[in-house]
């Protein structure tokens, strides 16, 4: 393995002035600067990281912890944290946890001995579930993102859930719609749940009655939807409207009605939480809420900044809206 006494001698200068190139710690001439970084290439050397941080108080590596990587949106969300961190010049760590609280606990333990400055959660878990692992002042700072179970005691980036759920069954409402069912996300996820509870509070903002046969609940993911939905679409009594909780149920669900031969929407209406780049390429466009991404990004990694140079403030919540985008998934009722 290369070392810096190798780099320097390969390009014909000092340690002292191959560690500033790398470090930038003091001034060197464009073209020292040069022969040094080609002389890093020809060799592959890699500055060891872990000892440079004990010297210098700082890893330059930010933690990021998602549930899915194959969830469009947390696609997105990785992609705007490493572009803003790396603008800043650091270097990220990204874990997928498959919703799994106990792989969660292990890529957090996994960051703090790779001594990341900060780290970015998106937590799939309660507040027990993590022990004091967010309290401010305890190891790396972490801020939430997403889900933020009440009292955490760290940052939070989340969208308004109950707002966006009540906003896209109210939508269908202020279509003709009176009978609308729900693919609801799992039971005991927070997003989840403040989603259901939006959705109910339309119906009921609206005098409109509710029966447990019109929810079902899946895992957040497109096979789980699938099937779940079947028991709406089979219902004596079918809905004539579907609210779908996130991304990938939808995706499911569409399939689902297309395999039982149904229209959208013209024998039944669908709307979802969160927008994904192919909902346009859908035939019909798919009507969606849209979460803002890159917004939630930008917040989550200014609130991270700040915990990094040393703020001790009490926690903030960090609440976005979503949006409504209309499509072509949604039209008024047909009477049967």
């Amino acid at each position: 393995m290369p070392t810096i006494r190798d780099v320097a001698r390969l390009a014909g200068v000092s340690t002292a002035t191959v560690s500033a190139t790398l470090s930038g710690a003091a001034f060197v001439s464009d073209a020292l600067q040069a022969r040094v970084r080609e002389a890093v290439a020809q060799l592959g050397y890699s500055p060891h990281g872990i000892a440079r941080s004990l010297k210098s108080g700082s890893s330059r590596l930010i933690g990021l912890v998602i549930p899915d990587i194959t969830n469009p949106f947390f696609t997105r969300l990785v992609h705007y944290v490493e572009q803003i961190t790396r603008r800043d010049g650091y270097s990220m760590v990204l874990c997928n946890t498959a919703f799994d609280v106990a792989r969660e606990r292990e890529a957090l333990a996994l960051m703090r001995t790779q001594r990341v400055d900060g780290i970015v959660l998106c937590p799939a878990g309660d507040i027990p579930d993590y022990g004091d692992a967010f309290a401010i002042g305890r190891g790396p700072p972490i801020v939430l993102v997403d889900s933020a179970p009440p009292g955490a005691g760290a940052d939070s980036v989340v969208i308004d859930n109950f707002a966006a759920a009540f906003v896209a069954t109210s939508h269908l409402m202020e279509l003709g719609h009176r009978h609308i069912a729900a693919v609801a996300g799992p039971q005991q996820g927070l997003s989840s749940v403040e989603r259901t509870h939006g959705f109910l509070a339309a119906l009921e903002a609206r005098g409109l009655t509710f029966g447990a046969e019109d929810i079902v609940h899946a895992d957040f993911r497109e096979e789980g939807a699938y099937e779940a939905v079947g028991a709406l679409i089979g219902a004596e009594r079918r809905a004539t409207a579907l609210f779908v909780s996130n991304n990938q149920m939808l995706v499911g669900v569409m399939r689902r009605l297309h395999d039982a031969g149904l229209r959208v929407p013209g024998d039944i209406s669908v709307v979802a939480i969160d927008d994904f780049p192919w909902a346009s390429a859908f035939r019909p466009a798919l009507t969606t809420m849209r979460q803002p991404v890159e917004e939630l990004a930008i917040q989550a990694v200014e609130r991270l900044r700040a915990r990094m140079a040393g703020d001790i403030s009490e926690p903030r919540r960090i609440e976005l809206a979503a949006r409504l985008i209309v499509r072509d998934s949604v039209a008024g009722p047909v009477t049967r």
